[in-house]
């Protein structure tokens, strides 16, 4: 269980504009290995013109914010306001902002881009030289009342008048994340045989957008049977509990002892990449999605001859406007991989739901700000 931790010396607050109390907000602040608390901060304020003041009105936790908390990415301060993803109404803008207005609802990109840097004109969003993943890492982040995003006429997408905006919280990050880092980077293609290891939010992720290149099979692969229940019912061709550690010997009887053409690993722990490994056919990727906090063992004594490719990528978002069409148009419902709702109030105790999905059956959580 998380506990509200003691004070830390804190960022002064912004001088008010005309006397009395600076603005504050509620937010879940990171405080350090395996601490956070919901307490009071001062109301973000805009700092380039470019920057863009959004109320949130919804938000959701992701796996890498679990990461954080348990110490793996260190680099994140104690102090940080969590949170990358998340819908929203525009309440203030720079001067430099002309595709957004006071009062119109947009979603927000977990990457940030200047859109003018020698990574933006390369679609390589996710490593923007004055942004990339920063919300939630560098800057404070959308578990909050209110976030500040920088060049903000890049970094959101309007939403429509009556849109639900529910699935599209899962298109600020989960869903372009599955498929960029996943089935793009995987080379899913029809006809081919794809294995996900991790049926959690972001390999359900992947494995509904492999569906748009139709493989011929796609086998999900997990230690708890209810995710793996879900996995078929999302579109998975088969499945198989590894907990007997013979998830290879299943898959290469499932394959004619060949392996998968593509394997995406969507854990980020040591084991399951190493499985991948052990998966992969000659000539296939091994797309990796995970978060990892530890080294993972490269076999080459096993793989230097199968002529595999193994990828890397922190999500760019660059498929995101053709994943807002999609989910607009039903080809795909994100909104499936919701189970539980908290008030922003309670995200203390949403934290300790997804954390413990095993007991709890969480996918992804919805906090209503």
């Amino acid at each position: 269980m998380t506990t509200n931790a003691t004070v830390l010396e804190r960022p002064a607050a912004v001088p008010p504009k005309s006397g009395g109390a600076a603005p504050s907000m509620k937010a879940l602040v990171y405080l350090g290995n395996g601490k956070k608390s919901y307490e009071d901060r001062p109301k973000p304020t805009l700092t380039a013109p470019t920057d863009a003041i959004v109320k949130i009105v919804k938000t959701t936790i992701c796996g890498t914010d679990l990461h954080i908390l348990k110490g793996d990415m260190p680099t994140v301060k104690a102090g940080r306001i969590l949170g990358h993803e998340g819908v929203g109404i525009i309440d203030e803008v720079g001067a430099g902002v002309t595709a957004f207005k006071r009062g119109e609802r947009v979603l927000i990109s977990c990457v940030t881009s200047c859109g003018a840097c020698v990574y933006c004109r390369k679609l390589m969003f996710s490593h923007c030289a004055k942004g990339g993943w920063i919300l939630g890492y560098e800057i404070d982040g959308t578990q909050a009342e209110f976030v500040r995003i920088p060049f903000a006429d890049t970094s959101l997408y309007p939403i429509l008048e009556g849109e639900d905006e529910e699935p599209l919280v899962m298109c600020s990050d989960i869903l372009p994340t599955g498929f960029e880092c996943g089935v793009l980077n995987g080379q899913v293609a029809p006809g081919s045989t794809v294995a996900i290891v991790g049926s959690g939010p972001i390999g359900l992720a992947a494995l509904l957008t492999a569906q748009f290149y139709s493989p011929a099979e796609i086998i999900m692969i997990d230690l708890d049977d209810k995710r793996l229940e879900i996995a078929k019912g999302f579109g998975a061709t088969s499945v198989i509990n590894s907990t007997d550690g013979k998830a290879q010997e299943k898959v290469m009887k499932m394959t004619g002892n060949v392996g998968a053409d593509t394997v995406i690993e969507a854990v980020g722990i040591p084991a399951t990449f190493e499985l991948c490994e052990q998966l992969v056919a000659p000539g296939g990727h091994i797309a990796n999605i995970g978060v990892h906090g530890k080294p993972v063992a490269l076999h080459l004594e096993q793989l230097w001859d199968r002529n595999i490719t193994i990828t890397t990528r922190l999500v760019d978002t660059v498929s995101t406007p053709m994943l807002l069409k999609t989910v607009r148009s039903r080809k795909i419902d994100p909104k499936r991989l919701i189970t539980h709702h908290f008030a922003l109030g309670a995200i203390i105790d949403a934290y300790d739901t997804f954390a413990n999905a095993a007991k709890t059956g969480a996918l992804k959580v919805i906090i209503e700000a």
